[in-house]
């Protein structure tokens, strides 16, 4: 290896044998690095038995940049470990709350090194534009533009506790008012 490139471009090159080019049903890729054996009863999944907890690693990458909403019914801590990706959260309420947090190393400009997601939040994460437009504008950034994260999930993910938002379930967040419209790129088609 060349000992000139940066040292995020090692950690890109080490982790491709971690995810194995393993996709998200959702941009992005993950892989589980961690379940725990101990099983306990979800308060957020009416009692059913789960992992303490599970761990994954996130990547988004300069030709994936864009995820989708989706929720977990657990609560999922999310830790940085390289790259920034902003991340909006949409609390239901009447009207519901969206925060847009960005994960990155600047604690200066506002940015955070952890960001925790409580139950029932819809969710979802980008690379910053200006990143990905940098990127575009000099290709030799592509390589090293993205962001890793490690998700802890607890009590443990499970499938059956995940939901991705629809165009029907958004627009029923709002009760019929306006104000979802410039999420609607986000969300799934309805089946």
């Amino acid at each position: 290896m060349d000992a000139s490139l940066p040292h995020r471009y090692f950690l890109r090159l080490s982790l491709s044998s971690v995810f194995k080019n393993t996709r998200k049903a959702y941009p992005g890729y993950f892989a589980e690095t961690d379940r725990q054996e101990e099983q306990i009863p979800s308060p957020f999944a009416d009692g059913a038995s789960r992992s303490l907890a599970t761990t994954i690693y996130y990547l988004l990458t300069f030709d994936d940049p864009d995820g989708v909403f989706h929720m977990n019914k657990s609560v999922t801590m999310h830790v940085l470990h390289q790259g920034r990706a902003e991340y909006t959260l949409i609390t239901p309420g009447n009207p519901p709350r969206v925060e847009k947090k960005v994960i990155g190393p600047n604690i200066h400009a506002g940015e955070t090194l952890q960001l925790l997601v409580g139950s029932n939040v819809w969710k979802k994460s980008r690379l910053l534009p200006e990143d990905v437009s940098a990127a575009k504008e000099d290709p030799s950034k592509q390589p090293h533009t993205g962001c890793l994260i490690t998700e802890v999930v607890f009590p443990g993910f499970h499938w059956e506790d995940h939901a991705f938002l629809t165009e029907s379930g958004l627009k029923a967040l709002w009760n019929g008012k306006p104000g979802f419209e410039e999420f609607l790129p986000f969300v799934k088609k309805d089946a």
